[in-house]
């Protein structure tokens, strides 16, 4: 088995942006105004992303930057097949894991906005029998268990519960719904409800036309591939993960593609603003702050409210995406092993436990 070796411990990840060079660079930054800063601030996060992409062992990343609705830095970093010697590119596609819940939530915001449904009721009267059948539709997207520490427990396998109220409110079917309200409303060229779409039963396959399918199977085609990093920072070829696809997570998209979603969601293309604001304030719990909101995770850095959300997947992808509302700024990263999200357990809910995050946070605010 061919190994990528970055030759550097996955264990030492530590940062590095606080050495004497880094402060001296960011004391650059404020010195400079306007535009110049801003590409100054652009090129030294460039400079950063690849000697953190080495360190964390991750064979390739996807990075785009967003503001004011426009792309305005993307790059591709390393290799999305190392041993077919293939570039990460802006359009490589990637497993986004659990960042499919930002998704997710929108769809189900709509939903509450059109008046289809109240996200007070229960997920019982979608999914009769379910664990957790008090569970309201507001609960499950923020996250939220009652009887546990802080009344937040983080759990995809709950969120995913939220594809039946989608289907029910939209229907069709959860892939489909999402396909249609926002995969090719938002011209996500590269982007694949479910790496399983071509094994689905025939009745699911049959809502997409030939076409879209034939489409599909090209996108996979240049789909990064996976590899896990071992303790030496060493990256091998991994196995896929499982190809299971629900709301809680699944989709296979570009940083472009994402970058498409955030640009809508910055011109309130698919939510009012009202509902938005909603979705990106914490929610709570018996007067407790839970770390969420509704699809997306909430909290304040140096004055600024941060909206984002993470993916992982074990031993093969991980993806981030990072909003700073007032700012109109977003910064979208995928990768093609666990490296990217796995050593900062961001499911506390700090995303400045994140280098890359942290990085971009000191640059860029």
């Amino acid at each position: 088995m061919r190994c990528y070796d970055a030759g550097l411990n996955r264990s030492n990840f530590m940062p590095r942006v606080t050495t004497v060079t880094g402060l001296a660079l960011l004391a650059l930054v404020a010195l400079q105004s306007g535009a110049s800063a801003q590409n100054l601030a652009f090129s030294l996060f460039e400079r950063y992303v690849e000697p953190l992409r080495v360190q964390a062992g991750i064979p390739g990343i996807s990075a785009i930057i967003v503001q004011d609705g426009q792309v305005v830095w993307e790059r591709g970093f390393g290799h999305r097949d190392v041993e077919a010697v293939l570039p990460a590119l802006p359009d490589t596609p990637y497993p986004i894991a659990d960042l499919t819940q930002a998704l997710s939530s929108t769809l189900l915001l709509q939903c509450a906005e059109r008046g289809d449904l109240s996200l007070d009721e229960p997920i019982v009267k979608w999914v009769p029998g379910a664990v957790d059948a008090g569970a309201s539709l507001q609960q499950l997207m923020a996250h939220a268990a009652p009887g546990v520490t802080r009344g937040y427990k983080y759990d995809p396998s709950r969120f995913a519960l939220l594809g039946a109220p989608i289907a029910a409110c939209t229907e069709q079917p959860y892939a489909k719904a999402l396909a249609v309200e926002l995969l090719d409303r938002l011209v996500m060229s590269d982007a694949i409800p479910g790496r399983e779409i071509h094994s689905t039963p025939a009745e699911l396959r049959q809502l997409f036309d030939a076409a879209v399918l034939d489409r599909y199977a090209r996108t996979l085609t240049r789909m990064a591939t996976p590899y896990r990093v071992d303790k030496r920072g060493r990256a091998a070829r991994s196995e896929l993960p499982p190809a299971a696809f629900d709301a809680g997570h699944g989709l296979i998209a570009s940083a472009r593609d994402l970058a498409q979603f955030d640009q809508a969601l910055d011109s309130n293309l698919l939510l009012r603003d009202s509902t938005q604001q909603i979705a990106w304030t914490n929610a709570a719990t018996a007067g407790v702050a839970l770390p969420t909101g509704l699809g997306w995770f909430v909290q304040n850095y140096e004055g600024e409210r941060l909206v984002w959300h993470f993916g992982s997947a074990p031993d093969a992808y991980s993806s981030l995406m990072l909003r700073i509302p007032r700012r109109r700024l977003t910064l979208i990263m995928l990768a093609n092993s666990d490296g990217l999200t796995a050593p900062f357990s961001l499911a506390d809910g700090d995303v400045t436990s994140s280098l890359f995050a942290r990085t971009f946070l000191r640059l860029f605010l």
